[in-house]
């Protein structure tokens, strides 16, 4: 074989291994599902459930959690297009309207994270015990770092880990994913909402400063 003959195949093979790398993927429009949630360097944990908007670019998660012998509850609207978050207290009957920030919504990949690696979940001897995930990586605007695991198939989210210097480490974990939503109403804040005022903040909320922000709050109370 010539060399120019082994150079051109040796260039194919590379473009049909670049083709087959997964790429960022985008998941299902519609999804509920469970989360829990460990935050504050692991003294907080919460579970819960979550439901996605792709369309309406909207996200709702209750919250059970504990924080030492604290315990609380803990309901997050977040609408994205109008750069909101309502922060829900059932138990009071109240709720606080904060500015959201819109750049990342930690229900896709981003465009510009970099692929780790793929492996199987379980093994892949035989069909039916293993799940194949990617795992991606990259940084946040303000230089925050996460990872990411995703099922291959279907674009699932399963696994969300981000540190922050100022907050540590905090780790996302979903699972029971269901395509579709339960309930529409899920993406409506409650009537006594309605005319509460936005909060003023040096910066917009993202759904970790939230967490943060819960994690201080249920600190103090603790």
């Amino acid at each position: 074989m010539n060399p120019l003959c082994a150079l051109s195949c040796f260039s194919l093979l590379l473009a049909a291994a670049t083709s087959q790398a997964p790429k960022p993927c985008i998941v299902p429009d519609l999804l509920t599902g469970g989360v829990s949630v460990m935050t504050a360097n692991g003294s907080m944990m919460t579970s819960g459930t979550l439901a996605y908007d792709a369309f309406g670019r909207r996200m709702r998660a209750r919250h059970y959690g504990s924080f030492g012998n604290h315990t609380f509850a803990v309901d997050e609207l977040m609408l994205y297009q109008q750069e909101t978050m309502y922060e829900i207290n059932w138990g009071t009957m109240s709720c606080r309207k904060l500015p959201l920030d819109t750049y990342f919504m930690p229900m896709h990949v981003p465009a510009d994270a970099k692929l780790l690696g793929q492996a199987f979940l379980g093994s892949s001897s035989s069909w039916g015990m293993g799940l194949l995930t990617n795992t991606w990586y990259g940084q946040f605007p303000n230089n925050d770092t996460y990872s990411t695991v995703f099922t291959e198939i279907g674009c699932l989210p399963l696994t969300f880990s981000y540190f922050s210097p100022k907050s540590g480490w905090t780790l996302i974990s979903t699972y029971n994913w269901v395509i579709g939503l339960s309930n529409p109403l899920d993406f409506f804040p409650p009537p006594f909402c309605y005319n509460v005022a936005m909060e003023k903040s040096a910066k917009p909320y993202t759904f970790f400063s939230a967490m943060e922000s819960l994690a201080m709050k249920a600190k103090s109370m603790a």
